[in-house]
């Protein structure tokens, strides 16, 4: 448990900030979901749709540090082969 208070403050920080984090990751997660059930589907119109919106969450994820950029360039490197592998 924290003793001083500046190790009290850091906690609350910390909670305050872990919350924002989640919120941002979770929605991140579900604008990739969509690309990947549109791919799924076979759907490529819908995919390079949702690719679109999909890739900034990524990036605003890796320049905020929720995920790292490596990761987040990497999945955007892999969602957008699949996409044109559904093009042949």
């Amino acid at each position: 448990m924290a003793n001083t208070s500046s190790a009290k403050k850091a906690t609350r920080k910390i909670a305050r900030r872990t919350l924002v984090n989640k919120s941002r990751r979770t929605q991140m997660r579900g604008a990739v979901r969509v690309v990947e059930e549109a791919l799924a589907k076979g759907d490529r119109d819908a995919a390079i749709k949702a690719m679109a919106a999909a890739e900034p969450e990524l990036m605003q994820a890796a320049q905020r540090n929720i995920i790292h950029k490596n990761a987040a360039s990497r999945k955007v490197s892999r969602l957008t082969h699949r996409i044109a592998k559904l093009a042949k």
